[in-house]
């Protein structure tokens, strides 16, 4: 089958090791399902795993792609959670010390197969593209969980998004999902950001070393250091939450300035770390977009063919959205119909 895959680790040259071309096609073990891909995102842990982030060598050669939609042999169009649990553990995927995401451990969405745990398809609605649907299962989900689950966000609230120059997808997200759902929503930007920030609905955008007129009920943040940290906890109400999807350097519960710790406990604020989300956070989050009519934003589609390109824009930082790459149909896929029940039994 075609795939798109980082055939060894290159951590100055990360599109040195990229590949297209045949890979075998997958088995399928017991409790798995095969999907017919219709469309895969593009990530920044794709660009993580060329560079060899947290991948052993052994691993390599590894088609790359979390995020993607398709078909099922019986015609049942699906989206792929990407993040797979281990053998035996039922509680939520996000809370198992052997979770893993696609590309990781399993091969990836970037192929014209794609093989998963039955319990990682979640039905797609036909009111969403494949490509539209395939933006959704990492940054949207991430955002999504962040907000609703560990946020618990109520409508007018006012949320701090900690954006900068370039607004990444998890934060594009949330300011999304966070208009929709009825909050004040504001954004720190810079450069291009500051117009990307309006574009998307925010009330209201500061510089990053700009006071906000008042205090939040929430911060998120993508990617935590210890100045964001530290800051963002002068910016809480008693009782308001950080909640943090990622960190960019330091270890920032040790380096933070006394002060913040003492806020931080007498406060009674909250810094809720966050990883992606359940399959049942997908399926509500895939909900909430068929009903509101919310849709991820897409910079580019691009054939999984030429995928190289959308390595090379993601690695620029050009890309003002989402890229999809996509897939043909099966002529056996389409002969199908799409039942959608088993799924959801």
């Amino acid at each position: 089958m075609f795939a798109v895959y980082a055939a060894a680790p290159d951590f100055d040259d990360p599109l040195a090791g990229l590949m297209t071309g045949e890979r075998p096609e997958p088995e399928v073990p017991p409790g798995w399902a095969a999907v017919s891909m219709r469309a895969a995102s593009l990530n920044m842990h794709d660009l993580s795993t060329l560079r060899g982030w947290g991948m052993p060598p052994e691993r390599y050669p590894m088609i790359l792609g979390c995020d993607g939609a398709g078909v099922l042999a019986d015609g049942t169009e699906v989206v792929v959670h990407a993040l797979v649990g281990s053998p035996g553990w039922t509680g939520p995927e996000t809370l198992d010390p052997g979770r893993t995401v696609l590309s990781e451990r399993h091969q990836g969405s970037f192929a014209e197969t794609l093989v998963v745990p039955v319990r990682n398809l979640v039905p797609k609605p036909a009111g969403l593209s494949f490509s539209e649907a395939a933006c959704l299962p990492t940054a949207w989900l991430t955002a999504y969980r962040m907000l609703f689950t560990n946020a618990g966000v109520r409508p007018g609230q006012t949320v701090l998004v900690q954006g900068r120059e370039r607004i990444g997808s998890i934060a594009t997200a949330a300011v999304r999902l966070a208009v929709a759902a009825g909050l004040e929503v504001w954004v720190t930007a810079e450069g291009s950001g500051r117009a990307l920030a309006a574009d998307l609905g925010a009330h209201r955008i500061l510089e990053p070393s700009q006071t906000p007129p008042g205090l939040v009920d929430v911060v998120l943040d993508g990617g935590v250091d210890e100045t964001s940290w530290t800051r963002s906890l002068d910016l809480l109400r008693p009782g308001g939450a950080i909640v943090c999807a990622g960190y960019r350097a330091g270890r920032a519960a040790e380096s933070a300035a006394p002060h913040a710790l003492h806020r931080l406990i007498f406060g009674e604020l909250r810094l809720v770390g966050s990883a992606m989300g359940t399959a049942e956070e997908l399926a509500e989050l895939l909900t909430f977009l068929d009903h509101t009519g919310l849709r991820p934003r897409i910079a580019r589609e691009l054939p999984l063919q030429e995928a190289a390109d959308g390595f090379r824009e993601m690695l620029t930082g050009e890309a003002d959205g989402k890229i999809v790459f996509t897939l043909p149909p099966s002529p056996a896929a389409s002969e199908h119909t799409q039942p959608l029940g088993h799924l959801s039994e």
